[in-house]
C-alpha cells in the first residue's frame, strides 16, 4: 500500500504538480535559509526568531510562484481569489510554523546540529504536510 502510494507519487497523476511544489519549495528554501543567516548573523536575532521572520515571508514568494507554476491549472484568478488563495496558504503554512520551529530547536538544543543545517531538516520534515493541505485546500476545488 504504501509502494503503491510512492509509485502514485511519482508516476500518477498528481506527480507533474508534486515535482514543480518540490522545485519551488527548494528555491524557498534556499531564499529562506540565506534571509535567516542575515537576520541571525547581521541582525543580531535568535535563530529562532529569524527562522519565524524567514518562513512568513518565504510563505509570500512561495505562494506566488505556487499559484503561477504549481497550481496553475487551478490558479486563484482575480484579485479576491488571489487574497483569499493567500491567506489560506497562510493559515496552512501558518499551522506548519510551530512544527517547524519545534523540529528546528530540537535539533540545534538537543542535538547541537547548526542552525542552518537543522532548519533545511525542518523545512524538508514539513514538506509533505504543507503540499497536502495547500494542494486540497488552498487551491483544491
Amino acid at each position: 500500500m504504501f509502494r503503491a502510494f510512492l509509485r502514485n507519487l511519482l508516476s500518477g497523476p498528481v506527480a507533474p504538480q508534486l515535482r514543480r511544489f518540490v522545485v519551488v519549495g527548494a528555491v524557498a528554501s534556499v531564499v529562506q535559509t540565506a534571509l535567516l543567516w542575515t537576520f541571525v548573523e547581521h541582525g543580531g536575532l535568535d535563530y529562532l526568531l529569524g527562522a519565524l521572520l524567514a518562513i512568513e515571508l518565504t510563505i509570500v514568494f512561495q505562494y506566488v510562484l505556487n499559484d503561477a507554476w504549481t497550481f496553475r491549472a487551478t490558479r486563484n484568478v482575480g484579485r479576491v481569489s488571489y487574497l483569499v488563495g493567500l491567506l489560506k496558504t497562510n493559515v496552512v503554512r501558518g499551522s506548519a510554523i510551530p512544527l517547524q520551529l519545534g523540529v528546528l530547536y530540537v535539533l540545534v538544543t538537543w542535538r547541537s546540529i547548526p542552525y542552518l543545517v537543522a532548519n533545511a531538516g525542518a523545512i524538508g520534515l514539513t514538506g509533505l504536510y504543507r503540499y497536502v493541505l495547500d494542494a486540497r485546500w488552498t487551491w483544491g476545488r
